[in-house]
């Protein structure tokens, strides 16, 4: 089983999860942070670390995000193919437009 960053990190990208991850498997766009599912091994350190609450366990993403599982793969793949993205230490938040934060 994987983690996914779901939607409210999109357009909200706060940095604290990428700074407990002890495997460095998140990727990033201009949008929205992503965990690569082949590196992820599960072990919940970036999940209270969210601000926004936006990572859950593969088992529990709420159904209105599911896809977001899928796209975690995606995108992080095509990250990481790119040798683009890749991300290990905690920067600035950054809060577009559409951020939602609670």
């Amino acid at each position: 089983m994987t983690h996914t960053v779901c939607q409210p990190c999109y357009d909200c990208k706060y940095t604290d999860c990428v700074a407990v991850c002890p495997v460095e498997c998140f990727y990033q766009d201009e949008k929205m942070l992503y965990i690569d599912p082949a590196d992820c091994i599960d072990c919940e350190a970036c999940v209270p670390e969210c601000p926004v609450e936006a990572i859950f366990a593969e088992a529990n993403v709420p159904a209105q995000w599911v896809s977001f599982t899928q796209l975690n793969a995606e995108r992080s793949t095509a990250l990481k193919d790119s040798g683009e993205g890749h991300i290990t230490e905690k920067t600035d938040a950054q809060e577009g437009a559409e951020c939602q934060k609670k």
